[in-house]
């Protein structure tokens, strides 16, 4: 593909990826918000049958503001500034859709995943409520220019934050920040609890920090369940590898608690929603420390 094309796409998003680092970071936490981009390249409007509004669908919005303050507790935060709908990094880099495109795609591309036969891979050919989301075929060499340009280097980014982190303190935390609709199904009914709680049903985190996590959203008057409906998507499960001291859980933030879910407009209560997420994520970032330290043995 071409690199000027890769250019491009970088350039229109100037900067496509926020990396927030504190002057002295305190704590194995690193936050992801690979879902709040809402930067949408005049391109991909064009090329779209769907008005900006409708393609927000997909968006997690507003999830980068919630969780960013956390910077001041000594905790980096990673986020898009693209939007998901045009180029999703909680993805395999190359989960394609054959549908999707002019040309066949190169071998390496997964084209199997449920993901993909769901609409929902690297490019998405669907937003949330199954709304096509192209007018036409795309050309491979776009995706992969898309994909050089903004997932290559969001993805670099956040495996430099970890293996820093985990020279400078011999571990990493990643919680990789998600928003969820507040009803469970289609027609609207059916309400969902504050926060879901994701560690690949204990395989991507030590059972510690999860409990650890619950407890600090809890104390907080946040309901937490765990797991179900979402366990944690490609980062979560490519990142998580306790075994090699790096810890991945996703969060899933309850859209109803602070935006409107119609109109996508923050709700008066957005700023004390905010400050109690970033207080819970203050506290489990000053008590993360503990949590991996290895158990003294006893005198003998």
């Amino acid at each position: 593909m071409s690199s000027l094309a890769a250019s491009t796409i970088a350039a229109e998003l100037d900067p496509p990826i926020i990396e927030l680092v504190p002057p002295r970071p305190t704590s194995p936490l690193i936050l992801s918000s690979p879902h709040s981009g809402n930067v949408y390249p005049q391109s991909f409007l064009a090329a779209s049958r769907l008005d900006a509004r409708r393609l927000r669908k997909s968006e997690d919005c507003f999830v980068d503001e919630l969780v960013s303050g956390a910077v001041g507790h000594g905790v980096p935060v990673l986020a898009a500034r693209f939007p998901r709908a045009y180029l999703d990094v909680n993805r395999e880099p190359y989960e394609l859709d054959p549908g999707l495109f002019r040309e066949p795609l190169p071998d390496y591309a997964n084209t199997q995943s449920l993901r993909v036969v769901g609409g929902f891979g690297t490019l998405a050919r669907v937003v949330s409520e199954s709304e096509e989301i192209y007018r036409a075929p795309l050309k491979v060499a776009d995706a992969l220019a898309r994909i050089d340009a903004l997932y290559l280097p969001y993805h670099e980014a956040l495996r430099r934050l970890i293996e820093t982190t985990r020279r400078r303190v011999g571990s990493a935390i990643l919680l990789d920040c998600h928003s969820m609709p507040s009803a469970t199904g289609s027609n609207g009914r059916g309400g969902r609890a504050d926060i879901v709680i994701g560690d690949r049903f204990g395989a991507s985190a030590d059972g510690k920090i999860v409990d650890a996590l619950k407890t600090a959203f809890s104390a907080m008057g946040f309901e937490c369940v765990m797991n179900r409906p979402y366990a944690g998507g490609f980062i979560t499960e490519h990142y998580g590898r306790p075994a090699l001291s790096v810890h991945a859980v996703q969060i899933e933030i309850n859209r109803g608690l602070y935006m409107d879910e119609a109109t996508l407009e923050k709700l008066p209560c957005f700023a004390e929603v905010r400050d109690r997420l970033v207080r819970a994520l203050g506290e489990f970032a000053g008590s993360s420390s503990n949590q991996l330290q290895p158990p003294r043995l006893a005198a003998e």
